[in-house]
């Protein structure tokens, strides 16, 4: 049976980086919001699973349903060879995961720094605020941290976890895409000093089913409703 993938269909959002890992892997899977009745499916699971999901994205195979990125990822990784075997490379592989995902909510808080339940508009002057500090301070910061990684990995610079590629890879993939669409500027600079960052950023968009779902239909392109949104405002 395929995976189904349960997420909003009209936004990358968190939901794309388990996409990237079912792509890379070649897994069928079936992404059901979007889908006919495929919102309403994916509302019907959140109000009856056993163990429900606090939110999108959440993947069930069979009789399991797994929520949260990085939970999900971790099951996909063990399953698709996307991660190590043995244990102390898979906890590390989920501990930059983590670290991503801290990485991809502070972006999310740079046009919504007071509350998810205002619109932007309702907040920009706090958007400003934070989204200098974000620009100027924690886009190096992270980033930094992932050139350090590649640097010191013993099996060479082109992946974050030994000398194949992981979901943590992919995941780097993506965030540096969504930074690049809401940030260019600050990116532009960021990845002057990052550059083994920027290669891998080139090398998965480079890998034959990565490439071929990039230009996909099934990629969704980004827009102002999901996480990495372009406000040149904020870009300084």
């Amino acid at each position: 049976m395929p995976y189904e993938l349960y997420y909003w269909p009209t936004i990358q959002g968190r939901g794309e980086f388990v996409r990237l890992a079912l792509e890379e892997a070649g897994a069928d899977y079936v992404d059901v919001a979007r889908g006919p009745d495929g919102v309403p499916a994916m509302m019907r699971m959140l109000e009856e699973a056993a163990h429900p999901p606090f939110a999108p994205p959440f993947l069930k195979d069979g009789d399991l349903v797994i929520g949260q990125t990085a939970a999900i990822l971790l099951y996909l990784g063990a399953r698709h060879g996307l991660a190590p075997k043995d244990p102390a490379g898979g906890l590390w592989t989920q501990q930059i995961q983590l670290t991503l995902s801290d990485l991809v909510a502070e972006a999310h808080d740079t046009h919504h720094p007071v509350s998810v339940n205002l619109y932007y508009e309702d907040q920009k002057e706090e958007a400003l605020r934070r989204a200098a500090d974000f620009r100027d301070s924690r886009i190096p910061k992270f980033l930094g941290w992932c050139e350090g990684i590649l640097a010191r990995n013993l099996a060479g610079d082109r992946h974050l976890v030994g000398a194949s590629l992981t979901y943590a890879d992919l995941s780097l993939f993506q965030v540096v895409e969504g930074l690049s669409y809401a940030f260019p500027k600050a990116m532009e600079r960021a990845l002057a000093d990052a550059p083994r960052v920027a290669a891998l950023r080139h090398a998965v968009a480079e890998r034959p089913r990565i490439k071929a779902y990039l230009k996909s239909s099934r990629r969704i392109p980004f827009n102002e409703d999901g996480i990495f949104r372009c406000y040149p405002e904020l870009d300084g």
